[in-house]
């Protein structure tokens, strides 16, 4: 839009120069918003965490119980006798009670079998049991 400069016989001359008012009016919109907006973004809390002074943790040491189709007990792939499997928890649960048991059972095999394994385990004042499958392969 250009203004004209008033000139003889109502013609006049247009004006050589830029209307600032209307940028003045974006700059200060811009402006009051980048101040609004400006202190969410450096938002941070104040902590004052402790010191620590953790020491490398030693992997944790497992044991492998597997339980067959016929309900035989196998520690680390060695064939228990029936009832030893509650000895060799408990003496674990006494040595070494942060020992992770991995327990690996054939699907056809007893539930009955498995809860006496898991309950030995908690007798024995053993907690970390993983149950180990097998990945379903997709077809």
């Amino acid at each position: 839009m250009a203004f004209l400069n008033p000139g003889p016989a109502g013609r006049g001359l247009p004006r050589a120069e830029i209307n600032m008012i209307p940028l003045i009016d974006v700059m200060l919109v811009l402006l009051v918003i980048f101040m609004i907006t400006a202190p969410l973004l450096t938002h941070a809390v104040k902590l004052d965490l402790p010191n620590a002074n953790a020491q490398r943790k030693q992997a944790a040491s497992k044991v492998e119980i597997a339980i067959d189709a016929a309900g035989k007990i196998h520690w680390n792939g060695e064939m228990l006798p029936a009832g030893a499997i509650d000895l060799r928890l408990a003496n674990l649960g006494a040595t070494q009670p942060t020992t992770e048991i991995h327990l690996y059972a054939d699907k056809s095999s007893r539930y009955e079998t498995i809860a006496e394994v898991m309950a030995a385990a908690s007798r024995a004042g053993l907690s970390r049991i993983g149950f180990i499958t097998q990945p379903e392969v997709k077809r």
